[in-house]
């Protein structure tokens, strides 16, 4: 009866959406996202153009995400950090993202400069996650931070993060409030590794006006898995699955993911898988049929 196309449309009439991050090159030649990416047309809803992820240079996400769009017919999700520019800039920015077309958008505040590839370069750091969902709102009302009145509105679908692993859970909760007061209508979580974790999540915070799409993260070792609880905060493996992993190695990582992605289809507002580099691993997890599941990525 409908034809839906837009993720902001998807995600209102409720439709499991499935998401997939990608990292822009560290060049100005954007092909080798895009042969990569090309798979994923018709099999997945959007994909989320990382923002010079962990501080390290890569090509704009909000030109990528453009040519994606353009070229591919694949909706994207430009990730804006407050890391690299300051409030005009961010402003400036969003309101060029919208006149090309890109009308996703996940706020972060941004990983510190160093810890990147220019760890001499100053962060800037002039609002968080938080302050800059509220100024994309308050673009989208038509009106520039100072007050002035724009000559047109944009249109922007505003996501944020979330962490379901989190220790204080009723802290996490309560940021998640205060994001969808600002104007976050999704969120994309860091990785979860069982469903209680996610369901546990979903439960807290239901009652909130927001889709929560839960990350996936295909492991590849029982070392990786064993790295995530030592140094990431938040994420936390079991030692069951880490067991798992030890004997079966990546396949068995693929084989998770796949029963999480099932089970979050009974009360989650979607997916978000994160490749880590093995986009292959995106295909098998999701049933793509191409000779790529067979090669190196």
């Amino acid at each position: 009866m409908y034809n839906v196309h837009g993720l902001r449309e998807k995600l209102a009439l409720g439709k499991f959406v499935t998401t997939v991050e990608l990292e822009p090159p560290k060049g100005a030649d954007p092909l080798p996202t895009m042969e990569a990416a090309k798979f994923l047309r018709g099999k997945v809803d959007a994909v989320n153009i990382a923002d010079s992820p962990m501080a390290t240079l890569r090509m704009s996400p909000i030109a990528l995400a453009h040519i994606v769009q353009e070229d591919l017919g694949l909706e994207a999700i430009f990730h804006l950090t407050c890391r690299d520019r300051n409030l005009l800039g961010l402003q400036s920015e969003l309101l060029g993202a919208a006149a090309l077309g890109v009308r996703n958008i996940l706020t972060l505040t941004g990983d510190s400069p160093s810890r990147g590839d220019h760890p001499e370069v100053k962060g800037v750091f002039e609002t968080d996650s938080i302050g800059l969902a509220r100024l994309a709102e308050r673009l989208n009302q038509g009106y520039d931070l100072t007050g002035h009145e724009l000559s047109g509105p944009t249109r922007f679908l505003i996501g944020g993060v979330a962490n379901p692993g989190a220790e204080d859970l009723d802290a996490e909760v309560a940021k998640l409030a205060a994001k969808v007061e600002a104007g976050v209508r999704f969120v994309q979580t860091q990785p979860v590794f069982d469903i209680e974790t996610a369901l546990r999540f979903w439960e807290r915070t239901r009652h909130l006006p927001v889709h929560i799409l839960f990350g996936l993260l295909p492991l590849k070792s029982a070392r990786q898995a064993r790295y995530f609880n030592e140094k990431v905060p938040g994420v936390r493996v079991g030692e069951d699955v880490i067991q798992k992993v030890e004997e079966g190695g990546r396949a068995a990582g693929i084989a998770l993911c796949r029963e999480l992605y099932g089970g979050l289809r009974e009360f989650a507002a979607g997916a978000h898988l994160f490749p880590i580099g093995d986009l292959r691993a995106v295909y098998e997890i999701l049933d793509i049929d191409t000779d790529l599941r067979r090669a190196a990525i």
